[in-house]
């Protein structure tokens, strides 16, 4: 177990540039630290794509809290979770604060769309709330929450719903204003042009959080150079691992054993590393 876990708040105090991946469960979070990572982000997509169900509120705030949870037992690196709308109205939101404050939940990333939700990236209406609804849904998570170092991030999905860069800017100001810790600026064009565009425009009075999925050739330093706080590499993990069993299952199937793969797969003591077996072990003596 962790002896300490660094909060959110405290690692983007530091003033470098943080990297987070995304994650769907403890073992995926630890692989995350130890890769280098210095948060993990508990994604919604990870966590419903992990039960093959879609990213549309379909799961309730219980679920994704728990993995969230269970994330954060087995790091010491902040988890950032991925709490979608706030899981319907204010009190919804001021719950939702709640509970991941207790389960030691030190940041949230909570999207101006309407509830229920979909994937940024699905091909499905992506309607926002009204700015003075999504000001007030910050302005309750800001009260709501019990210690100083809970951290809000404000998701404005202007970009995503294809409303401009200006409108984007009049958002985050707002939620700025109202109180939002940093704000995250989502976008699915396949370069970074219209997130540049929007960084040369902020003033820098709150961190800025991007998720470069459909411009992944746009590097961290680059980002940093025009003054993100933080890149979240929100799905790699999960792609990686969707492919990594595909081939091979399928390789097993059609060789009629393991031994074509063996080589290329982590060996048990690997997975016994991971749960600590020996620390649990010792516990015996």
């Amino acid at each position: 177990m962790p002896a300490h876990r660094t909060s959110f708040r405290e690692l983007m105090a530091r003033g470098e540039l943080v990297r987070a991946a995304g994650a769907h469960d403890a073992l995926g979070s630890t692989l995350a630290q130890q890769a280098g990572f210095q948060a993990v982000w508990a994604s919604s997509l990870e966590v419903s794509a992990s039960r093959c169900l879609p990213d549309a509120s379909v799961l309730t705030m219980t679920e994704y809290l728990a993995a969230a949870a269970n994330m954060q037992k087995a790091v010491d690196i902040p988890v950032v979770a991925d709490v979608d709308t706030g899981y319907g109205n204010n009190l919804n939101v001021a719950h939702m604060v709640h509970e991941y404050e207790a389960a030691g939940i030190t940041a949230v990333a909570m999207e101006d769309k309407l509830y229920p939700k979909v994937n940024s990236f699905a091909s499905a209406a992506q309607t926002l709330l009204p700015i003075p609804d999504f000001v007030s849904k910050i302005e309750t998570a800001k009260s709501a929450q019990r210690t100083e170092d809970f951290f809000l991030i404000a998701r404005c999905e202007a970009l995503i719903n294809q409303m401009g860069v200006d409108e984007a800017l009049t958002r985050c100001n707002a939620y700025a204003d109202a109180g939002a810790d940093a704000i995250l600026i989502h976008s699915k064009k396949r370069d970074e042009g219209e997130i540049v565009e929007f960084l040369d425009a902020w003033d820098g009075r709150r961190p800025v959080v991007i998720v470069p999925t459909t411009y992944p050739q746009w590097s961290a330093a680059e980002a940093e150079k025009h003054g993100v706080s933080m890149v979240i590499y929100a799905n790699q993990g999960l792609r990686a691992t969707v492919q990594a069993l595909r081939d091979t299952f399928t390789a097993i199937v059609a060789e009629g054993s393991s031994l074509g793969v063996e080589d290329e797969i982590a060996p048990v003591s690997d997975v016994f590393a991971l749960q600590n077996l020996g620390d649990w072990l010792a516990l015996e003596k």
